[in-house]
Order: C-alpha cells, then structure tokens, then sequence
C-alpha cells in the first residue's frame, strides 16, 4: 500500500526522531562512562536512566514509524 504525502512525512518525521533519540543515548552513554572514571557514581547513574528512557523511546518511535508505513495506526482514547 502506498503511502500519500502526509504520510510519507509522518513516517520520515518519526524516523528521525527517533534516530535523534539513539545517537542521544550513545553519547550519553560515553559521558557515562567518563563520569564513572571520574568516580561520579551517582552522576553516572542518572545519565543511565536517561539513555535507558531515551531508548525505550526509540524504540516506541521506530514502532510508530512501522504502524504508519502498514496503515495500521491504532490507538484507543485515554479514559
């Protein structure tokens, strides 16, 4: 199934977010790293939650993407 424009840009939109969000997380996992050479545990550690986030959100990103290339978009209303 062909995607039209709006599609098309929703899709490379989320595609890019979501590339954003990985190289995010690999350079935070370098400053981790330093950080716990420089014995910043605690520092450490919160930039890990944070790539930790990021990648989950990657993940959801690139799981969007791939709903709106099949057109099987589907989400139910918050109560």
């Amino acid at each position: 199934m062909w995607l039209n424009e709006s599609e098309q840009q929703l899709r490379r939109d989320l595609q890019g977010l979501a590339s954003d969000l990985r190289w995010s997380a690999v350079e935070l996992l370098r400053i981790e790293q330093q950080l716990r050479q420089l014995g910043s545990e605690v520092d450490a550690q919160a930039v890990q939650r944070l790539c930790a986030l990021f990648q989950g959100d990657e993940e959801k990103l690139s799981g969007y993407a791939e709903e709106v290339k099949a057109k099987v978009i589907s989400r139910n209303k918050a109560q």
